[in-house]
């Protein structure tokens, strides 16, 4: 197993990467949304939250990642002696409407393939995406953790609809206008996600870059009156089942899976790290369930890490692990702390099974 470090768009520089390295890093996993360019209540500092607005407005519709851009920064970060593993998440102004099923569909799928193919001639392995119409919503900030170190977690659900001109929890059109998006069905989204993998497993397969679904987070069954997807551990399988492939695999979130009500986070480890189907794994810890739950910092909740190192060591993954969240510590630089302590326990977890 690799150690590896989730970056922002924002934090696409020298200083860390220098960090990264400084903490025993050999890969990272980079975000090119900008989630917080226009908020008015998620800034950056630490992982994106916000209120029922959202985290902002999405990109620019027409502006791809194109190979150039992306084989600068894979040049960039290599320089800084790190290897790129994957990229994370679609900007919604790319995909919106195979999310929503909507007029541009066909178009924007067209979009998608571009990218997917950008990032293989680059040399990025993996693409992690969330297939998810209302996004990663209702979740909020306060001292939950450790020394009342602030946390993120949930304090109830988030039924309030989905506005229109909104999708994946960021603003696509900000002249749409008043009303909800209809509300889809767990049966349509599904159909949806069927046609996204017909559509770009191929592609993927053809440009050497592995497609790698996140759970819903938070995993209830409905948000903002949405479905979710990936809500309950075993519907993992029916994702994996519903286009068999190499490149169709899993951006494994163990915290998001220890939030859900039903099943083992244990014995989902082993279900599918046995198949071979991580693409990648973030690994935090949290404290109970939704809708009620709270990240912690990674030695202090629920989930024994040692013990899903131990799993995932059993079953050959070799694949790139990072703490994809931690709690703010009360210094000067708060984000750095968190995720050095998280790296250094994750660290010092790996060395124990090399022996």
């Amino acid at each position: 197993m690799k150690l590896g470090l989730g970056l922002y768009r924002h934090q696409l520089n020298a200083e860390h990467y220098r960090f990264a390295k400084q903490c025993g890093c050999t890969h990272l996993v980079i975000h090119l949304v900008d989630y917080f360019r226009s908020s008015r209540s998620n800034q950056p500092g630490d992982q994106p939250c916000g209120d029922d607005a959202g985290w902002g407005l999405a990109g620019d519709p027409d502006k791809l990642w194109t190979f150039e851009e992306l084989a600068a920064i894979k040049k960039e970060i290599n320089a800084h002696g790190l290897e790129l593993e994957a990229i994370e998440n679609f900007d919604p102004a790319h995909w919106h409407d195979i999310l929503l099923d909507g007029p541009k569909k066909l178009q924007q799928i067209e979009n998608v393939k571009t990218i997917i193919r950008n990032v293989g001639k680059a040399g990025i392995p993996v693409f992690g995406y969330n297939f998810s119409i209302a996004g990663v919503a209702g979740r909020v900030k306060g001292k939950f953790a450790r020394g009342e170190a602030e946390a993120v977690g949930m304090d109830g659900a988030l039924d309030t609809p989905l506005p229109n001109g909104m999708a994946w929890n960021m603003v696509f059109d900000k002249n749409a206008a008043p009303g909800n998006i209809p509300s889809a069905t767990h049966e349509q989204l599904w159909s949806r996600l069927k046609f996204f993998l017909d559509e770009i497993i191929p592609v993927a397969e053809a440009a050497g870059v592995t497609m790698a679904a996140h759970p819903d987070d938070p995993p209830l069954p409905f948000i903002r009156a949405q479905p979710r997807l990936v809500w309950q551990p075993q519907l993992y399988q029916k994702l994996i089942d519903l286009k068999p492939s190499p490149r169709n695999a899993l951006e494994f979130c163990v915290g998001t899976i220890a939030e859900m009500k039903d099943g083992s986070v244990y014995d989902a480890v082993e279900t599918y790290s046995r198949q071979q189907k991580l693409g990648y794994v973030h690994l935090r810890n949290v404290r109970d369930k939704v809708p009620f739950y709270k990240e912690t910092f990674i030695d202090d909740g629920e989930v024994d890490v040692l013990r899903v190192l131990k799993i995932l060591h059993k079953n050959n993954f070799t694949g790139v692990i990072i703490p994809d969240h931690a709690p703010q510590m009360s210094c000067a630089a708060p984000w750095h702390a968190g995720m050095a302590y998280a790296l250094g326990f994750l660290r010092a977890g790996l060395k124990t099974l090399e022996g």
